[in-house]
């Protein structure tokens, strides 16, 4: 009986040793695949944001819709100034202005026009994947909203866009308890439990909530 008796101490240590062990391993190992997976997603969340800026640029307003933009992307054209020469401290002075040397031929100002995709990203970027986020599986679209805010005294009407991504969807496949203390973490904050660029209930500048 003894000997039975200390082979269930030894086993019942083992276990106990085993599970302290993976205790320490298990925080350890997620936190280095998390910090690992977000660094990706916060590229893929630049890219959008990038894309987004260019397209505000030229239309005005955002897009909520990853068709327009990636449309817009492959197919648009962005417009580059190529400057030859400029105005000396002294032309300056005599109150010379770019427009009128540009005129008189002193200096030349050419306007040419790239491709979007190129001059955002390179010819050979995979466009079409910007609207995915990665590892999530089944693969998931990032949500994009737009909108319109009233800012200041004078009452200026601001374009707004916010683009996000739960811990849910490209945390998927963790360890599902460490998933549900961060998102319990985040919420106790009152912030948003993801990665997410921009607002559409205040204007933040595009600020991506990792910065």
């Amino acid at each position: 009986m003894d000997k039975i008796f200390k082979l269930i101490l030894v086993a019942v240590s083992i276990v106990l040793g085993y599970l302290c062990v993976q205790s320490i391993l298990i925080p350890i190992k997620f936190n280095e695949e998390k910090s690992f997976r977000e660094k990706v997603v916060i590229a893929r969340l630049a890219d959008i944001r990038r894309a987004q800026v260019e397209y505000r640029t030229a239309k005005g307003v955002y897009t909520n819709s990853f068709d327009t933009l990636i449309a817009f992307v492959r197919q648009g054209k962005a417009p580059i100034i190529l400057k030859e020469g400029s105005l000396t401290d002294k032309q300056l002075e005599a109150g010379l202005t770019e427009k009128e040397a540009v005129r008189q031929g002193i200096i030349k100002r050419d306007t040419t026009y790239v491709s979007i995709l190129e001059s955002l990203f390179g010819k050979n970027y995979p466009i079409d994947s910007i609207r995915y986020v990665p590892f999530s599986n089944p693969l998931t679209e990032f949500e994009m909203e737009k909108g319109e805010l009233t800012s200041g005294a004078a009452a200026i009407s601001v374009k707004v866009v916010e683009v996000r991504t739960p811990y849910t969807v490209y945390l998927n496949g963790l360890n599902r308890q460490e998933i549900i203390n961060i998102v319990e973490t985040q919420e106790k904050m009152n912030k948003y439990p993801g990665l997410k660029f921009g607002s559409v209930t205040e204007a933040n500048n595009n600020a991506g909530n990792w910065e």
